[in-house]
């Protein structure tokens, strides 16, 4: 039997786009997929207005925390989604990398942060449908 596929989002701070991807993420499939999320220069808390935003919807983000992106982390990944990082992400053979071109919700109100959270779950959407397909 296959092992399920592992998603990796990663952006700078850990602290917005990526914490709203993996949660998502982990809402809308379950423990079908592993998913994780890191930064390459972790913020101390999560984004204010992340947080509101995900509440919006039901979702509660406020038990994750950011994280130190790790080689590791990359190595054992099927899918890495980058969302700003640019080369701070180690290249590991054989690993799916993928940039979401998203806007950083950090300094931005509540109306802005809609958007790149309603953007994001129509990303992990169709993620979803290609990774269970």
């Amino acid at each position: 039997m296959a092992s399920k596929p592992s998603v990796l989002f990663v952006c700078v701070h850990n602290a917005g786009r990526s914490q709203m991807a993996q949660a998502f993420l982990t809402h809308l499939a379950g423990d079908s997929i592993e998913v994780r999320s890191a930064g390459s220069a972790p913020a101390d808390t999560l984004n204010p207005a992340a947080i509101d935003a995900m509440a919006e919807i039901g979702i509660d983000i406020t038990g994750q925390t950011p994280k130190i992106l790790t080689p590791d982390a990359v190595e054992t990944s099927t899918v890495v989604i980058t969302m700003g990082c640019g080369d701070a992400c180690p290249y590991f053979p054989g690993v799916d990398y993928r940039d979401w071109k998203l806007d950083d919700p950090a300094g931005k109100d509540i109306a802005a942060v809609r958007l790149i959270r309603d953007r994001i779950r129509t990303n992990i959407e169709d993620l979803i449908t290609e990774l269970l397909a």
